[in-house]
């Protein structure tokens, strides 16, 4: 009984660990969204239009 509840807190430790740390790169995603947008004029389009263009590119940055 005592290794089952050890072993629950061990897994829920790392979990918590886990989604702290998704919560503090999701809010740090954002804030770069927010000072592109802000800053620069660079919109989500823009963006995601970069991102899906990204694979094609990088070969040709390897030459």
């Amino acid at each position: 009984m005592l290794i089952a509840v050890i072993v629950a807190w061990l897994i829920f430790t790392i979990l918590v660990k886990v989604v702290k740390t998704t919560v503090k790169t999701a809010f740090l995603i954002a804030a770069i969204i927010v000072l592109l947008q802000v800053g620069y004029g660079i919109g989500p389009q823009q963006m995601w239009n970069y991102i899906v263009q990204l694979p094609q590119k990088l070969p040709q940055l390897g030459r």
